[in-house]
């Protein structure tokens, strides 16, 4: 399977399945590097446009949240 990734570079994702081994557990290997790609998460924010300022305001909504959680940690 070949993935297109950010300037075109396609990289294509190799498991190693080891004599023996059962498809399933080679399937959830595939599926855990496909996952860490990023590459459906990207489609998925390609498929709308989304403004900067939009962006930057998510952003900043985030970084509060994340912040309070930290504080009521400690």
């Amino acid at each position: 399977m070949r993935l297109v990734t950010k300037g075109g570079v396609c990289r294509m994702i190799i498991v190693p399945v080891k004599e023996g081994e059962n498809i399933e557990k080679a399937l959830k290997k595939f599926k855990r590097k496909f996952e860490k790609t990023g590459t459906l998460r990207e489609l998925r924010a390609r498929k709308t446009f989304v403004k900067p300022s939009v962006k930057r305001r998510d952003e900043i909504k985030k970084a509060i949240y994340i912040q309070k959680m930290q504080l009521q940690d400690e």
